[in-house]
């Protein structure tokens, strides 16, 4: 009986020794939203920030690249210093005054907070505003966007939102009533700022020319 008790300790020690000792993957796994987006690099065209955002700039690629105004250098130590988590709340309709002086409503489009910097300031001034054409962004500007989905009414919240100035951006789609033959995706950005758990309350609107 000693030697079988003996026997079942050696196998038992020998057991938890070489169980121990067996490597474990630790590989990490990867995050499934990038920088606590809900979208993935595959859900956002990068030209949506490039141009006036017309169907066929969408579809644009690098050709022709050398034509268009040249971006700024994207400050990596302006990016990182930006707060990653908050409390705040943008809200609002978004909407284009058609000809008629009706709203024409954004319905199931996709909104961007885009944190304002240097970077952003320079789109915003050369090509929202004065209407030229840029090279494509820098593909780390993803990183640090926040993106929302508006309702069928043309509603959208931001929850969440780091205390910070942003450029606020969406597109309402609108055809003959805004002055068009077919139907285009109209552009709207405009700068807000929120601050701590304040809730902002505001439309993203325009009216069509």
């Amino acid at each position: 009986m000693l030697k079988i008790s003996s026997m079942l300790i050696i196998l038992f020690v020998s057991t938890s020794f070489f169980t121990g000792c067996v490597e474990r993957d630790v590989t990490p796994q990867q995050p499934r939203h990038l920088g606590g987006n809900q979208y993935s690099m595959d859900d956002v065209n990068m030209s949506d920030f490039d141009g006036n955002f017309t169907e066929s700039e969408m579809m644009m690629t690098e050709e022709g690249e050398e034509n268009k105004m040249e971006r700024i250098a994207f400050s990596e130590e302006e990016y990182y210093s930006l707060a990653r988590l908050g409390k705040g709340t943008i809200k609002g309709k978004i909407y284009v005054t058609d000809l008629y002086g009706d709203p024409v409503f954004g319905t199931n489009t996709r909104l961007y907070l885009n944190p304002a910097t240097s970077y952003s300031n320079q789109w915003y001034q050369e090509s929202y505003l004065s209407g030229y054409k840029m090279q494509k962004a820098d593909p780390r500007l993803f990183n640090y966007l926040k993106f929302t989905s508006s309702d069928k009414a043309g509603n959208f919240a931001f929850y969440g939102v780091p205390s910070g100035s942003y450029y606020l951006i969406g597109t309402v789609k609108c055809g003959v009533a805004c002055g068009y033959e077919s139907t285009k995706n109209i552009r709207i950005a405009k700068r807000v700022s929120v601050r701590g758990n304040q809730i902002l309350e505001g439309d993203l609107s325009t009216i069509a020319e």
